[in-house]
């Protein structure tokens, strides 16, 4: 079954971005506050929206998504932040259901497009996104702005 998130969700959806990061290898990389997840997803502004995969009572997988825009096709578009399902449950089509469910739900809100970025190492995930009919983007390349950078550029400069 597939459902959206609640607030009361929260601890299970950090403990599956904990998950992910330790598949991705990037456990090091986590540093989010709970409050500040609670907030961001289900504050007075959501920055993001969550939807949990089900087997039985328990919570197996996440899809967490927000809406960006195409400029050029005049429509927004949907970006798949993280997919996630954990290994126990992998190989039962929670991925795909979750996949499906955002798709829908990005065709009932009018959107053009779903994107994703996957890890190029991550040949499993390549495979099956590709099986459903996902195209590699070659022709871009992505950019990150964080950190010491992105705080020195975000600084303002007296008189400008």
């Amino acid at each position: 079954m597939i459902r959206p998130a609640t607030p009361a969700d929260v601890p299970v959806i950090a403990q599956l971005i904990r998950g992910l990061a330790e598949y991705e290898r990037l456990s090091h990389a986590v540093e989010f506050d709970e409050a500040k997840l609670r907030d961001h997803l289900f504050g007075p502004r959501p920055y993001a929206e969550v939807l949990l995969a089900e087997d039985g009572a328990a919570v197996v997988g996440f899809a967490l998504f927000f809406h960006n825009y195409s400029t050029f096709r005049g429509k927004p578009g949907v970006y798949l932040e993280d997919l996630f399902v954990v290994p126990d449950a992998r190989g039962k089509g929670h991925g795909k259901a979750l996949l499906l469910a955002l798709a829908r739900l990005a065709v009932e809100r009018g959107c053009a497009r779903m994107e994703w970025s996957v890890l190029n190492w991550n040949e499993p995930s390549i495979r099956f996104y590709e099986s459903l009919g996902a195209k590699p983007q070659d022709e871009w390349a992505v950019y990150r702005l964080d950190g010491a950078a992105l705080a020195k550029l975000g600084t303002p400069v007296r008189g400008l």
